[in-house]
């Protein structure tokens, strides 16, 4: 069943929405070559506690970080811990989710410790274009699979083939941070359900070197890619009103991330 919101819950969202983009901020700004992922999860939770919300994160289903913290090849559910060393070439991946009032919020980007090399730049960039393009697609009157069309359109218009995850994906958020509907990054446009005013989705593309093919590690939560190649993750909230896509963990709405789709979210 997909929950549909009505304007003021929405507002809610957005203010558990602006909790979760600080704590990332706060989150960037400490990432360096010496730190620990233990150190980064700790300034996540200090800026979410502080605001007056709760970790997602913390405690679901018996995860022990309030981020998830993914390094290289690992896609997803990385576990911060405290002797995890960040080191300069690295590319982080930091996921996380805050509830306030009840809502939830759920953000994620992937950066590279120190400079980038090429083709980790392009891989970084070809996964937040192709998140941006979903969320642009987040319009009133749409089809579901619009949204995970245009971020397979993104990633195919790119020379290199990369790879698209397709058994993870977005989901619809709320009062709960996972709900219906599963949101794929690939697929054929125009099926699934109608995209609705009260909706709110998290899309988050998650994109490989390689090959797309994942496994679960021993810990029960940590996803890496089979081959071993470098992946990329990003993700943000967004709630459908009639004036356009509101992207709730994005501090101006969205307006410089759609903007190059043509299209103005409310804010």
């Amino acid at each position: 069943m997909i929950q549909v919101k009505t304007a003021h819950e929405i507002e809610l969202m957005r203010a558990a929405g602006l909790v979760v983009a600080g704590a990332l901020a706060a989150v960037r700004a400490e990432i360096r070559p010496g730190v620990t992922t233990g150190e980064l999860d700790a300034v996540a939770e200090d800026h979410i506690r502080t605001a007056g919300a709760i970790p997602s994160f913390l405690g679901y289903h018996g995860f022990t970080g309030s981020i998830c913290a993914s390094i290289n090849d690992e896609v997803v559910h990385g576990i911060p811990v405290a002797g995890r060393t960040l080191a300069a070439g690295d590319n982080v991946s930091i996921d996380c989710g805050a509830i306030l009032q009840g809502w939830h919020g759920d953000s994620a980007f992937t950066t590279t410790v120190g400079e980038p090399s090429a083709e980790d730049a392009a891989l970084l960039a070809v996964t937040e274009r192709s998140m941006w393009a979903g969320l642009a697609r987040a319009l009133v009157g749409g089809r579901l699979t619009d949204i995970s069309h245009a971020v397979e359109q993104a990633v195919r218009a790119e020379s290199h083939p990369y790879g698209i995850v397709d058994h993870y994906g977005g989901h619809g958020i709320g009062t709960e941070m996972h709900q219906d509907p599963h949101v794929l990054n690939l697929g054929r446009p125009g099926r699934g359900p109608k995209l609705v005013q009260g909706m709110a989705l998290a899309i988050e593309p998650m994109i490989t070197v390689g090959s797309p093919d994942t496994v679960e590690l021993e810990d029960g939560w940590t996803v890496v890619t089979e081959d071993g190649s470098r992946a990329a993750h990003f993700e943000h909230t967004v709630a459908l009103t009639p004036e356009g896509p509101w992207v709730l963990t994005a501090e101006d709405g969205g307006v410089a991330g759609l903007a190059p789709f043509g299209v103005t979210p409310r804010t």
